[in-house]
């Protein structure tokens, strides 16, 4: 079987940031609970388009109409970013794309993003193309997963998966802690990775195995879906869930090791989503991973929020720049989204 291997990778964020004090005031936040949300967060900035002050000075929220068209543009200008930096990585061009599979679950667009991609970067128009839209922050990963397949089957020809969230197209503004939670967490952000099967100079990990696992009794515990009040589609984020993740995290693992000879211990690399710090904490005590294995993963969450489906990918490409990984170590890459689900990817370098 021809294996798939990680070619390059890039990032790209939005154009403004703001700390989390920067966003309270913004918000005419003063709810001291609400507060203490958001400073206790783990988080240091984020990424965000925020809607432009009212009449009377203060933020709105946008019509769904609006939202629509900031996902719209943010996702192609943060993701045509991303896959530029990506193929820059990779030492290719945008005519070597043979194959772009675009992730998003901010927003809605038909034709989809990557077809927006292909005519913002003069892509062959011919490219192959796929489009995996609503499955949440573990889409990454399902995309990794299909899109090793196709390499697979297409040796030599260059793939990438692209993730693409304006989570900025995805907020209400209220006064509820359902909103809080959300407001106080995800940033917007694009991140890329180019793959190639059979090419044995690709410089990255080899993609060995992948395990998932669906927490069905956990199914409404993280959804995006149509508030009546509010008239637009909005984020819920159980309380429970970041014990929920973790409780199962050791199941899915250990499925995803089975039948290769290895353990826990072996895995020199752990990409784990940035999916907030109650979910990082859990996940890593149910592991028994160090501060130092969930290093880049915890500096991610600090630097930019939870950018939702790209934020595994923003811990990879730390972990290249230190330089440290040596060949024929092994890595597990982990996210973990609506479903409620977690998802797995065994690699090696």
């Amino acid at each position: 079987m021809t294996i798939t291997a990680i070619a390059g990778v890039g990032t790209a964020l939005g154009p403004d940031s703001y700390t989390q004090d920067e966003l309270l005031e913004l918000l005419g936040i003063d709810d001291p609970k609400i507060g203490s949300l958001f400073r206790n967060s783990a988080i240091d900035r984020r990424h965000l388009t925020l809607p432009p002050p009212g009449p009377a000075g203060g933020r709105e929220s946008e019509p769904q109409g609006d939202l629509l068209d900031k996902h719209k543009r943010l996702a192609v200008r943060m993701g045509a970013e991303a896959l530029e930096a990506c193929l820059k990585n990779a030492g290719a061009g945008v005519s070597d794309v043979a194959h772009l599979c675009c992730v998003t679950s901010t927003g809605f667009l038909t034709p989809g993003l990557s077809a927006l991609i292909i005519r913002e970067l003069g892509l062959d128009p011919h490219c192959s193309r796929s489009d995996i839209v609503g499955m949440g922050c573990n889409a990454g990963l399902n995309a990794l997963n299909v899109v090793s397949g196709w390499s697979a089957a297409h040796p030599g020809e260059l793939a990438v998966v692209l993730c693409a969230e304006a989570c900025s197209a995805a907020y209400a503004l209220d006064t509820t802690m359902r909103t809080a939670v959300v407001n106080s967490l995800f940033g917007d952000g694009a991140a890329a990775l180019a793959l190639v099967a059979g090419d044995p100079a690709a410089p990255g990990p080899r993609v060995l195995k992948f395990a998932s696992y669906v927490i069905t009794d956990a199914m409404e515990a993280m959804r995006y879906d149509w508030d009546r009040d509010q008239g637009r589609f909005s984020f819920y984020l159980d309380p429970q869930i970041p014990y929920v993740v973790g409780a199962h995290a050791e199941l899915v693992v250990d499925r995803l090791l089975a039948g290769t000879g290895l353990r826990r211990s072996r895995i020199g690399h752990w990409l784990v989503h940035s999916g907030g710090k109650k979910v990082i904490d859990s996940v890593s005590v149910n592991l028994g991973l160090s501060r130092h294995e969930v290093r880049h993963t915890v500096g991610v969450l600090r630097d930019h929020g939870n950018v939702s489906s790209g934020s595994f990918l923003f811990s990879y490409e730390r972990l290249l720049r230190e330089g440290v990984t040596r060949a024929g170590e092994y890595g597990v890459l982990m996210t973990m989204g609506p479903g409620s689900t977690i998802e797995t990817a065994l690699v090696q370098w």
